[in-house]
């Protein structure tokens, strides 16, 4: 393993840090070392970097803030960002892209169902492969596997355009959360075909890409993620915010922020609530998010508050203002809230993988439980309510573990991966 693909993996997005360790190991203290151990080269002119993706702010998911971080950010360093995308209802031009120079291409999408507001790109290689002929990228990078995914990787390809992939959402798994299981196996088969045919596939933690090469996935790197410490932080606690949720600041208010769909176990977080009421009665359970189950979970509990989509500010008070972050979902390929919840000061209680297993530090910043574990779970809610004295130390170290992660660092390993493939041809991947 190459001293920068090291750092790829250590410091964006592998390797839990152990409860005896500090901190500052992990923040931006330990970047910096790194960057002396192993200086990563500018490239030396601008590349032309073309994103394909199915979603994109304003839509709210994590594919989408992660593309938008990543595009941004490759723009602050002076690439030519370009961009391939479903067009959408409110789409009156092509100019929305981070680079601020509408250098996006707008495709036909369709609905999808499930997910309002998303659309799925449909195959538009003609129309690539002609636009890419007239100004050819560096290279492409294909963030979602439908359609348009695929035809851009085939168009990239035929035209000798190296490609990437990256590996955001785990659809083989959301199959059986919808009671397809039968398709499982299928999906999988599409998505180890669909990567295979990139020159690599970025995930986020080094556990996923374990899992991934143990299924016939071939080329796959660790590229892990970053955290917005200046917006999510617990400066922004709220105790007007905290007042309309009916908490005194002595109570414990127990969050959760994703979509509320079949995919994210919602509901086991709401029993994870009502394990903690009986042992402490002033506690209130906020849902942050919208989603297909949002109707049937507010009539069976209408004593949770249910505050729809949040961003920005108000998302980030909103995270300040809680004290504990119940996750419990299992189809998790990274889970940026986790991060966002650990910056803003927050006690996270989830399943033992994805982001939980790199960055919390069992009963020091958090709870982990293991995976699949629901019983567990739940028992540890009412733990956490129990022993309210553990959750300040706890909230503490959260913040000063998260406040490290910066996405500066994250997309300069994304350049580097991207640019520095392309100047050798012969990088070492994890399989």
């Amino acid at each position: 393993m190459g001293a920068m693909e090291r750092v790829v993996t250590a410091r964006a997005g592998g390797g839990r840090r152990q409860a005896n360790e500090s901190p500052l190991l992990h923040g931006r203290d330990e970047g910096s070392a790194r960057r002396q151990e192993a200086k990563l080269e500018r490239p030396s002119r601008a590349w032309r970097i073309c994103l394909v993706t199915e979603t994109y702010p304003p839509e709210v998911n994590g594919v989408a803030l992660t593309l938008a971080r990543l595009a941004s950010g490759l723009h602050a360093r002076g690439q030519e960002v370009s961009m391939v995308r479903p067009r959408r209802p409110t789409d009156d031009r092509a100019h929305d892209d981070p680079a601020r120079g509408g250098n996006v291409t707008l495709v036909p999408g369709v609905p999808l169902p499930r997910y309002r507001g998303l659309h799925a790109g449909l195959p538009a290689g003609a129309r690539l492969r002609a636009r890419w002929t007239a100004r050819r990228p560096d290279v492409v990078y294909a963030a979602t596997e439908g359609p348009l995914g695929w035809s851009a990787v085939r168009a990239a390809t035929r035209l000798g355009v190296p490609v990437w992939s990256g590996f955001h959402t785990n659809f083989a798994e959301y199959a059986r959360h919808y009671r397809m299981g039968w398709l499982a196996p299928l999906v999988l088969g599409y998505l180890r075909t669909f990567h295979n045919r990139t020159r690599g596939t970025l995930v986020a933690t080094e556990e996923l890409r374990d899992r991934l090469c143990g299924l016939g996935f071939r080329r796959v790197s660790v590229l892990g993620r970053g955290v917005d410490a200046d917006l999510f932080s617990p400066e922004r606690r709220s105790a007007a915010l905290r007042s309309a949720w009916g908490a005194g600041e002595g109570d414990v208010v127990a969050l959760y922020v994703g979509r509320l769909a079949a995919e994210k176990n919602v509901p086991l977080a709401v029993k994870a609530y009502r394990a903690m009421r009986p042992v402490r009665g002033a506690t209130r359970l906020v849902l942050v998010g919208d989603g297909p189950l949002r109707r049937e979970l507010e009539r069976a509990h209408p004593d949770a508050i249910f505050c729809g989509m949040r961003a920005g500010d108000q998302l980030a008070a909103h995270y300040a203002s809680a004290d504990v972050f119940l996750f419990p979902s299992e189809t998790e390929t990274f889970g940026n809230v986790t991060l966002e919840a650990m910056a803003s000061g927050l006690v996270v209680l989830a399943y033992d993988y994805a982001a939980a297993r790199v960055h919390v530090a069992h009963r020091e910043s958090g709870v982990l439980v293991p995976r699949g574990d629901s019983r567990g779970f739940v028992e540890q809610a009412a733990l956490l309510a129990r022993r309210p004295a553990e959750l300040a130390d706890m909230r503490r170290r959260a913040r000063a573990h998260a406040a490290g992660f910066d996405w500066p660092r994250v997309v300069e390993m994304f350049e580097a991966l991207l640019t520095g493939g392309l100047r050798d041809g012969t990088r070492r991947q994890g399989c």
